[in-house]
């Protein structure tokens, strides 16, 4: 693949659901949902690095309570799930001629490399798409989690969120009809206001080391090109006074 060569000045990561890659069933992965995943992914890479964290709620939800699981082994299988879900993604960017590598945080070598930043910092170097799978590779942490950790580790400019909706309201759009969109908003009024955009520990990371979080809407087309291109998609969220402040 290709990129320009304002590429390396930028670099990404993006968490995409598991309920994104199965549409409107909700479960397994949907072949037209995992086509404009990856078309809006292939051209977010042609612009800049891109790093994509995968969850895994389209094959095993949080809820495990009904299920003859233990809270970890639960978390274990939710983990192979991104790993499912990433051979999907990686396959199809591969075979749209998008050169990409897939790592695991869980130990599956030879079939798909051993996470670690240093080798997924050169994939991007080198013009790759990254995808990341297998969470973190410990129970009792979500992939939001895994998605922050992972855009600190890479030293990622931004973590986008791509989600179902198009950014962080001050009240739930489909309940309250006069509900308002923030275009920016910092950490510490998410907090006050329990907005509750990912998980505690994901937010406190962000938070802690500055990390800004990009909360768009994946079903728009063209939004994550938009995102690197360096337009105001959806939500920022960051430091008051800016990231360096």
């Amino acid at each position: 693949m290709v990129v320009s060569s304002d590429a390396l000045d930028k670099r990404f990561l993006i968490k995409v659901s598991g309920e994104a890659l199965a549409g409107n069933s909700g479960v397994g992965v949907d072949h037209s949902a995992l086509d404009r995943i990856g078309r809006e992914i292939a051209q977010a890479a042609a612009i800049a690095q891109i790093a994509v964290v995968v969850g895994g709620g389209n094959f095993i939800r949080g809820n495990t309570n009904e299920l003859p699981l233990t809270r970890v082994s639960a978390d274990h299988v939710g983990m192979l799930a991104t790993v499912m879900n990433g051979v999907y993604l990686e396959q199809w960017l591969k075979s749209a001629g998008i050169d990409s590598a897939l790592f695991s945080a869980l130990r599956l070598h030879p079939q798909i490399e051993i996470y670690s930043a240093g080798a997924v910092i050169a994939a991007l170097e080198n013009g790759q798409v990254a995808v990341l799978a297998g969470g973190t590779g410990n129970p009792y942490f979500t992939t939001d989690t895994t998605a922050a950790l992972r855009a600190l580790e890479i030293n990622a400019s931004t973590l986008v969120k791509a989600t179902n909706v198009d950014g962080i309201y001050n009240s739930d759009p489909a309940k309250d009809s006069t509900a308002s969109r923030y275009q920016e908003i910092d950490y510490d009024t998410v907090m006050v206001k329990d907005l509750k955009i990912m998980d505690s520990a994901a937010f406190a990371l962000c938070r802690s080391n500055n990390m800004p979080i990009r909360v768009v809407n994946l079903n728009t087309k063209g939004n994550l090109q938009r995102v690197v291109e360096g337009e105001a998609v959806g939500t920022l969220v960051i430091k008051s006074g800016g990231k360096d402040a």
